[in-house]
Formats: structure tokens, sequence, C-alpha cells
């Protein structure tokens, strides 16, 4: 079984992986194929609830996926995103949040989008045996001012983005998720940290990578650059999905080893006497 202390003894013996997965059936299979982490992402606004953003996605939201998920796993880390505005404005709120997908739910972490306001609140979170993963770079909470472009391009940006990390593991952060920065600064960053990175658009050199399970699997018209399909399961949907169409209206479906007959009802259709001239 996968534990957050246990995933910091294997960075960089191996690599971490990580995906996200919003429900019972595809937590099930990422677990099988062996990944180390799933991400209960706030991702789940873009990828499967048809928002433009992660902003409008709720704590009721990630709370109902987080349980589907922690119910469908036994061995792999899950980790619960905190929505936008589910931390951060009121710490006793904050915590709350962050417990109730632990308590209630079955999330053994919380991820955070992390900035100078959330120092403190991993601490909390901590001190209360919340573990916490970071989040830097590129964090889709704040799309309304920082927009989806590549954070830590400048040296002083740079600098920030390092010493946000550096608090972090001092605040007591289990491990960093680093997004969209260049692949140099999260090279860097892995080098000072104890505590494994986990890079999506980073660069190779993190101790991990995590990627949005619909665009590994295919399923989404447009990707980041920076991600990869590795399958075509939406066509395989797609043709299945014809297949059953065509089935249906050309009368093969159901087909008879689909359907069972009662023989003790055989004639139940006389039962009541004939219809009278007004039923239909």
């Amino acid at each position: 079984m996968t534990t957050t202390r246990g995933l910091r003894s294997i960075a960089g013996e191996e690599p971490i992986t990580m995906l996200t997965a919003y429900d019972a059936p595809t937590a099930s299979i990422i677990e099988e194929a062996g990944i180390d982490v799933i991400l209960v992402g706030d991702s789940m606004g873009n990828a499967v609830l048809g928002y433009d953003s992660t902003i409008p996605v709720t704590m009721d939201d990630v709370a109902s996926r987080t349980g589907a998920v922690a119910r469908a796993t036994e061995d792999t880390l899950v980790v619960a995103d905190l929505p936008f505005l589910s931390f951060g404005a009121d710490e006793a709120e904050s915590i709350h949040n962050a417990g109730r997908l632990l308590k209630e739910e079955g999330a053994d972490a919380v991820k955070i989008e992390s900035g100078d306001h959330t120092v403190a609140l991993t601490e909390a979170l901590v001190d209360v045996g919340i573990p916490v993963m970071g989040h830097l770079g590129l964090t889709p909470q704040h799309v309304n001012e920082l927009g989806y472009a590549r954070q830590g391009t400048d040296r002083e940006a740079a600098e920030s983005i390092i010493e946000l990390a550096e608090a972090h593991e001092a605040a007591g952060a289990f491990a960093l998720v680093l997004e969209h920065v260049p692949a140099n600064l999260a090279a860097a960053i892995t080098d000072r940290l104890e505590i494994p990175t986990i890079g999506i658009g980073a660069g190779p050199a993190c101790d991990g990578q995590v990627l949005v399970i619909t665009d590994v699997l295919g399923l989404d018209d447009w990707s980041p650059s920076f991600s990869e399909q590795f399958g075509d399961v939406g066509a395989a949907i797609h043709d299945a999905v014809a297949a059953y169409r065509d089935a249906v209206t050309a009368g093969e479906f159901p087909a008879d080893e689909h359907s069972y007959v009662e023989e003790d009802l055989e004639g139940v259709a006389d039962v009541g006497g004939e219809k009278s001239s007004g039923d239909k």
C-alpha cells in the first residue's frame, strides 16, 4: 500500500506515477495498472463536469467523487483536491473541509493550490493529522488572474516559486506538484527539496509525473501541449455505442440469449379478458 511516507522514501529511487480519477471504475483500472497515486482533481470541472474551468467545482463535487475513488481502491494513495474557495479564507473552515475528505470520504491526503497564503495553512493541516500535497507554478484556480500561461519564466518569478516550495516543505507538505514551469526550474526545485516533486509540464527531472486521465485516454477534443494521448479510448467508446445503436435499430438486440421466458406466464396476455373498444 502506498503511503505518504512511502512516497517520500521512493523519491529519487524510482519515478512516482500519478493520474487523476473521478469515478470508481476508472480508479479500479488505474490501481490494477500499478499507478502509485490517484488525484481526485478539481480538473473534474473541465474533464467530466462540462465546465470551462475548475472555478465552479464545489466541495460536494469533490467529496462525492473522492468517496467513489476511495471505495474502489485499496493500495493506491488517494489525494483529493480542495476546490476554489474551500480553503484559504478561514482557517477553521479550511481544516473542516480538508478533514471531511479524509474522515467522511476516505482520502489519504489533500492537495491545495499553494501560495504565500497557504504556508501557515499547510502547517495547521499537518498539525491536526491531514497530509498536504502542495501545488506551485500554474495554478488553475487562479485562471482569472494568471490565465494558463507557463509560470516561473523570469528570474524573479522563478526565485519566488523556489522560496514557496521550500516554505511549504518546511511547513510539512509531503510532496509538491509543479505545473507548467520551465524544466530547469523544476530540476532546481527537485534538487533543493527532500520531499518529492511531481511534474505536469515541468520536464523529466521531477521525482514523478501526473496527467489528467482524460488526456491519457484520448477522451478530450483538446489537451495541453505538455500532455500525451496514450490511447484512443474515445474512438473505442464511439464504436461501441454505434454498434449498440445499429443492433437495436436492426432488431438484433436483445436476442434470445438476452431474454428470459417464464413458462408459468404462458397465456398471460389473455388474463383479464379482451380489451374494451376504448383501450389503446
